[in-house]
């Protein structure tokens, strides 16, 4: 009897592999695009050009960038501790790509189409804090380590207010599995009846992945660059690219959550005939937009408004909206029983 050329385990591992390369390629070029689609952006809002030298319409400029950073010297800090140093930027960026495995981008098309999707997002998004506190303690240097102990401090207030938010919506969706909860929104997206925690969300992902008006750990004016003021070269690109990789995640995440991930917003033709993941891409793309016109618009806050904006505001109307749902969802259900 002849062996077949592969079993069963060694197919759903090259599958898996597969899969993994067809979402992270697009990814990454997503990423180094991104910063591209940012300055570009930028520039119309601000009067100017933006990149416009390197390729037709500076298109190959973030491959010009990426060039420039790999052939720059690596400086390693003469008191910093040099693994912890080297990894944090390794960390940062590597937790915004395997968050990915659970995000479908079309009916079923995900890595891992887990039935704790929520649940796995919220602990790897969670994770994300400790690339900087890494980063900023073995830097052996007090503006790093005070840039790094702001942004543990902000990342900790504003995903408090985001869990909440992801239990209001799996307690609506029923589920905590990401298909599900896109299913769910076939007839009604859920930034409809969650407005306000769909502002809440947006806003505090915008807080998550230290972006404007929420840079306070970078703070340029008053701690020099913050947490990444040591590095230099490719592991100061890991944190560059590390940033805009959150920013897609949490463009996903709000598509996936509030806005109803591949569903078409026209339940007509010829809007049902574009494909499924062209609109996961738009919506993400809209997120995106968003993202930079805050930071094109807003000044940074003082770090007592930020905090008292994620502890005052966010935390008290996220969890009364929460109450409110599970207690309608509860009532609905007797209802519906009786």
């Amino acid at each position: 009897m002849t062996m077949p050329f592969w079993d069963t385990d060694t197919g759903i591992v090259i599958l898996t592999l597969l899969k993994t390369l067809a979402l992270v390629v697009p990814l990454l070029i997503g990423v180094a695009y991104l910063t591209y689609f940012e300055r570009k952006v930028m520039g119309a809002i601000q009067l100017r050009k933006g990149p416009n030298v390197v390729g037709p319409f500076g298109l190959w400029q973030p491959f010009a960038d990426a060039i420039k950073m790999l052939m720059k010297e690596t400086i390693l800090p003469t008191g910093s501790d040099k693994v912890l140093f080297i990894l944090a930027p390794m960390i940062t960026f590597g937790l915004a790509i395997i968050a990915w495995a659970v995000m479908p981008v079309n009916n079923g098309w995900a890595i891992a189409n887990i039935n704790v999707g929520v649940l796995y997002l919220f602990a790897v998004s969670s994770l994300g804090v400790y690339g900087i506190i890494i980063a900023g303690w073995a830097s052996n240097s007090k503006y790093a380590f005070l840039g790094a102990l702001r942004s543990a401090a902000q990342m900790v207030s504003y995903e408090v207010s985001m869990g909440f938010v992801m239990v209001t919506v799996l307690i609506l969706a029923g589920s905590q599995n990401l298909n599900d909860i896109v299913l769910a929104q076939k007839h009604l997206w859920f930034a409809i009846p969650l407005f306000p925690v769909f502002i809440i969300f947006f806003i505090s992902g915008l807080a998550e992945t230290n972006r404007a008006p929420f840079d306070l750990a970078e703070g340029e004016s008053e701690i020099v660059a913050g947490f990444f003021v040591e590095y230099s070269s490719m592991s100061f690109g890991l944190f560059f690219l590390g940033e805009y990789a959150n920013m897609i995640l949490i463009s996903g995440m709000t598509t996936t959550l509030f806005l109803g991930g591949w569903l078409s917003p026209i339940p007509f033709a010829p809007f049902t005939m574009i494909p499924g993941p062209l609109w996961f891409i738009f919506k993400v793309l809209i997120c995106l937009f968003v993202f930079v016109w805050v930071r094109a618009t807003l000044p940074r806050l003082r770090y007592d408004q930020l905090m008292a904006l994620g502890w005052k505001v966010f935390l008290p109307i996220s969890l009364v909206y929460l109450v409110l749902v599970a207690g309608v969802m509860e009532y609905s259900g007797l209802l519906a029983h009786a």
